[in-house]
């Protein structure tokens, strides 16, 4: 097994070695990871910035772009043969039909490789002909992202911290009261664990629809082929000291130490640590609209997904000899078209106090991070109107559950970020003195002009941090 171990590592540190001998010398990779918790719009965000990357008319904000020096964008066959294909003609074609809706969001780990040729700029433009830089779009849930954290974790303590995260928890009554009722020292009786996962897995679903964010482990939301195996039929149990072989406990903890290593550890090793370019997608006014304990939990949900990160400075020697390194992490609150525009710098103001504490850890190690907020396709437009004497900045779109079309006034978020996280930190069951709405809104129908992607909210800044550099 050590052997093994070894030689593997050895391989692949021989890949990594040519890798970045090739990408350095001849043409470069750009490695980026698109990642967020369910609904944060990871499909939409891929399928426009494809979209507009290869038409490039609304992406003044991207340099290269706006210079005009990215003659072509195509798309190629994808460098990992074992890695789905993201399925971007379809679900551009979702989004683009005559009656557009939102595609499918992210169930698994998927790819697409986007060819960029670029001139260069500067002293090289006149010596110099156009290079190919390939952008290597790696689609993967935030569920799995925050797997990671079990890593560190035994299963004892694992369980220890989540049945006391869940106690008070509605959406976790009906599991507590299963684990109440069981015996972890018993033999193990198999249609006795399979209940204890089913009743896992709906708190889970049910604490994730209740705008929880800690929702781990993040394929028993999302099992694909992993459905109905063993190693997704475990749940957390009150610690039993010196359970005997063969009984509950003992069996829940072997499933989980499978979990990690057969799991986890591949995802991380031969996907995520692969990745040196990441945006994290959030859905902060969703958070918002649920109240103080869901903005809370997505607080310690986005320090948790940055600590999985390895972040710092990808020299040419440190990626040989330690790997690579996320370069630059940025964090975007979605659905920026559900506010007027007057709004869009409180929305980002409250994204930065959100992360403050993990993009300060990624910067002190060397990486490069941003927040900001965003909208990858644009379903709204903007209106003013007169209301008991006010004037109010609303935005008007189609309804997603009627299909009628309605002007929609969500509230004004507060000036300074401490309003809301204040009362999250604190426990607060509502916002005193605040409404925060919402609405789902469906896709507008496009007409696009020639060269032009579809209708965005900031994308081409999105792309200049995340890819500029290297154009």
């Amino acid at each position: 097994m050590v052997i093994s171990t070894l030689a593997d590592g050895l391989v692949r540190g021989i890949e990594t070695v040519g890798d970045t001998i090739s990408e350095t010398l001849f043409e470069p990779v750009i490695r980026l990871g698109v990642t967020g918790l369910a609904r944060s719009g990871k499909t939409v965000f891929i399928t426009s910035l494809v979209a507009n990357l290869m038409d490039r008319g609304r992406m003044p904000g991207l340099v290269a772009a706006q210079e005009g020096r990215i003659s072509a964008a195509f798309l190629q066959p994808q460098p990992d043969d074992t890695v789905p294909r993201f399925d971007y003609e379809s679900h551009l074609a979702d989004l683009t039909a005559r009656t557009p809706r939102w595609p499918d969001s992210t169930r698994a780990i998927s790819e697409l490789r986007l060819s960029l040729k670029v001139r260069p700029n500067g002293l090289l433009a006149g010596v110099q002909g156009p290079r190919t830089v390939h952008l290597d779009i790696v689609d993967y849930p935030g569920e799995w992202l925050l797997d990671l954290a079990l890593l560190d974790k035994s299963y004892a303590q694992w369980s220890a911290e989540t049945l006391s995260r869940i106690a008070s928890r509605e959406q976790a009554a009906a599991f507590n009261a299963l684990v109440s009722e069981e015996d972890a020292a018993a033999p193990l009786v198999e249609p006795r664990a399979q209940a204890l996962a089913r009743a896992f897995t709906g708190y889970l679903n049910a604490a994730r629809d209740a705008g929880y964010s800690d929702c781990t482990p993040g394929r028993f939301l999302l099992p694909g082929d992993l459905a109905g195996s063993p190693v997704l039929t475990f749940a957390p149990l009150p610690e039993q000291a010196g359970a005997p072989r063969r009984s509950l406990w003992r069996e829940m903890e072997r499933r989980f130490d499978a979990y990690k290593s057969q799991v986890v550890k591949p995802f991380f090793r031969d996907h995520f640590a692969r990745i040196d370019r990441q945006i994290v997608l959030v859905d902060a006014l969703g958070a918002i609209h649920k109240g103080p304990r869901a903005v809370q939990d997505m607080r310690g949900a986005m320090s948790d997904i940055l600590g999985a990160f390895r972040p710092g400075g990808n020299a040419f020697l440190t990626r040989l000899l330690l790997g690579r390194r996320v370069e630059k992490i940025l964090f975007a609150a979605t659905k920026a078209d559900h506010l007027h525009h007057s709004q869009h710098a409180r929305l980002t103001a409250i994204m930065e106090a959100l992360t403050r504490d993990a993009r300060d850890r990624a910067r002190f190690a060397g990486a490069d991070t941003a927040a900001m907020s965003i909208a990858a396709l644009r379903a709204t437009t903007e209106e003013v109107r007169d209301h008991d004497g006010r004037s109010l900045n609303c935005v008007r779109g189609t309804l997603l559950d009627t299909g009628k079309e309605a002007a929609f006034y969500p509230g004004d978020l507060p000036d300074d970020p401490a309003h809301l996280l204040g009362p999250a930190r604190d426990g607060a069951e509502t916002w005193l003195g605040a409404d925060y709405r919402i609405m789902s809104f469906a896709p507008a129908p496009l007409t696009l002009k020639p060269g032009d992607g579809p209708p965005h909210i900031r994308l081409d800044r999105a792309a200049q941090f995340l890819i500029g550099d290297r154009l």
